[in-house]
């Protein structure tokens, strides 16, 4: 992505950095302290370069740029969470969630502006899609939050299909993953997806080490289409068939998703057929009960949750019921979204 002429360098690897610094006879090793700086201590300009000589910060920046992330509104839930609104070069806005607990920092990451994908039970979806998030405005989420919170794992799960933002999104990781910058190791990432089937294929192959969590929320194709949009496209034999795929690629185990809406997927035999689906796959069912996003979507009595998590166990399908996370400050699964311009500016704590 270019802007004024020159080049997004947050979105540049530490290598390819120091091929563009010899090239500029710039010595190699400034590269390795410039992205030091970039990404892990989130500098905003090339002034904030501390131990770059002023004579050094002026040559990177007549060629490349600091991708803008302003953090623009940031809300507190009951249990911890936090959510920020960032905005973009372009005006544009993505929220980033952060889910502390006691062995683990948590942040969900946004990987476009809005949504093409249209899930029913989704805000995001709503809104439509405006654009992809560059590698550098991805990572950037990170780094911003883990100048006050030391991150230890990464979710793509917010605003977005990551898997239509593939390169970008491992671009992210690998800026992550470098020793130079946070150096996350490639276990602590997972990216969520909605099921689109040739980039599952391609993660397998090229990105093994990377978890993978699908958004199912149904276990057959007639009520998956109506639903996710995306079914249409990939139903479910193929969707399975990438997965089977990805675990034996990868041996790894892999996460399903499944958000449960009252009357619609709740039922005994919905979990009789998520069971008969998932069977004899190295798998783990995520429950959802779905989260208040405009009414559009009930959710279940938490007896009906229960009773469908029971079934699955006894079944031998590992599955847990999500821990409810930042409901009271729209933050949960589902409820991103771009905020309306008249509060992008407020800072807001929920008590």
């Amino acid at each position: 992505m270019e802007k004024k002429g020159t080049l997004e360098i947050n979105s540049i690897s530490l290598e390819a950095l120091e091929r563009d610094f010899v090239e500029m006879e710039i010595p190699k090793y400034r590269a390795a302290q410039v992205f030091r700086w970039i990404h892990k201590y989130a500098a905003a300009s090339f002034s904030d370069l501390k131990n770059i000589p002023g004579t050094l910060q002026t040559a990177p920046a007549a060629h490349f740029y600091i991708s803008e992330l302003t953090p623009m509104a940031e809300r507190t839930s009951a249990d911890g969470t936090v959510k920020y609104l960032f905005g973009l070069f372009d005006g544009q806005t993505v929220e980033t969630v952060l889910i502390p607990e006691e062995d683990r920092v948590t942040v969900c990451v946004s990987t476009q502006v809005g949504c093409a994908m249209g899930c029913s039970f989704c805000a995001t979806g709503h809104a439509g899609f405006v654009r992809n998030l560059s590698s550098g405005e991805i990572a950037k989420q990170v780094e911003y939050i883990n100048k006050s919170s030391q991150v230890t794992n990464i979710v793509f799960m917010g605003m977005g299909e990551p898997l239509l933002n593939y390169g970008a999104v491992i671009g992210a990781i690998r800026l992550l993953n470098c020793e130079a910058g946070i150096g996350l190791g490639l276990r602590r990432f997972t990216i969520s997806t909605c099921g689109i089937v040739p980039r599952i294929y391609q993660l397998a192959d090229e990105q093994g080490q990377v978890g993978l969590a699908v958004s199912l929320h149904a276990a057959d194709d007639q009520k998956r289409r109506q639903i996710m949009p995306i079914a249409e496209k990939y139903p479910l034999e193929e969707l399975m068939a990438a997965c089977r795929y990805h675990v034996r690629k990868t041996r790894r185990r892999i996460t399903f998703e499944y958000v449960l809406i009252a009357d619609f997927n709740d039922g005994l035999d919905d979990a009789a057929v998520l069971a008969r689906l998932l069977a004899g796959l190295n798998c783990h069912v995520n429950l959802i009960p779905v989260n208040p996003v405009g009414g559009t979507c009930q959710r279940p009595d938490s007896k009906v949750v229960q009773c469908f998590a029971r079934y699955l166990s006894q079944h031998s399908i590992p599955t847990t019921i999500r821990r409810e996370r930042g409901l009271d400050i729209e933050a949960a699964c589902g409820q991103l979204k771009q905020a309306a311009r008249e509060v992008a500016h407020e800072n807001t704590r929920s008590d």
